[in-house]
């Protein structure tokens, strides 16, 4: 989960030593989450890329996240994440194996139902300026969290200038990596069942359940 999510390459050239509470960045940021908190539920397709430069790595997947408020659903090939709101369960499809844990909104990971507002607490911003990504407008703006010990160091947004969607998110942590989320497709204001966020190991026969809790 940490690795995929936050699931989302630490560049030579950083632009966190500008880093600042720039007012142009906030503008752009409260119309995003403004848009995203008036949808209910809705459904993500995305495209998964992590890149490490000096390692030579390069590696893509796609995934689909479901969220609803505080709930989310990641499935990804290798991993699926379901989150309630109060317990987490990470299912290892090819270990046949489920993780379970509290889930602490506290945490320094990146939720993908709080990817929307994550700017709110804990991070200075910066419009960085306009770039063009897959033919879309967007306003580039960079988050930098406020603590030093942080397991990103970066986090970059792109934003559509027409409509506030985003266009991707880009993690940086420590270790060199850089992780890009794509948005493929947006459906909104989906109809989902609150069980649809809880994992039944009873639906997966043989699946071996570790407790963490």
């Amino acid at each position: 989960m940490k690795k995929l999510l936050l699931i989302f390459i630490g560049t030579l050239f950083l632009k966190s030593a500008t880093a600042q509470y720039d007012p142009k960045a906030l503008e752009v940021l409260e119309a995003m989450s403004k848009k995203y908190k008036a949808i209910a539920a809705f459904e993500v397709n995305l495209t998964s890329t992590l890149i490490n430069e000096s390692a030579g790595v390069k590696d893509e997947f796609k995934g689909k996240v479901t969220v609803k408020g505080d709930k989310y659903r990641l499935e990804l090939q290798e991993q699926q994440v379901y989150n309630n709101g109060t317990t987490v369960w990470t299912y290892l499809p090819g270990n046949k194996e489920v993780n379970v844990d509290n889930f602490d909104p506290k945490s320094d990971d990146l939720n993908p139902s709080k990817i929307f507002e994550m700017y709110k607490k804990g991070f200075k911003y910066l419009l960085v300026g306009d770039k063009t990504e897959a033919s879309v407008l967007c306003d580039e703006v960079d988050l930098v969290p406020e603590k030093k010990d942080a397991q990103y160091f970066k986090v970059k947004m792109m934003i559509s200038k027409k409509d506030k969607s985003v266009q991707s998110w880009t993690m940086f942590d420590k270790g060199g990596n850089r992780y890009k989320y794509t948005i493929t497709k947006f459906t909104p204001n989906i109809k989902i069942e609150d069980s649809y966020f809880t994992f039944d190991p009873k639906k997966f026969p043989g699946v071996e359940v570790i407790d963490l809790r």
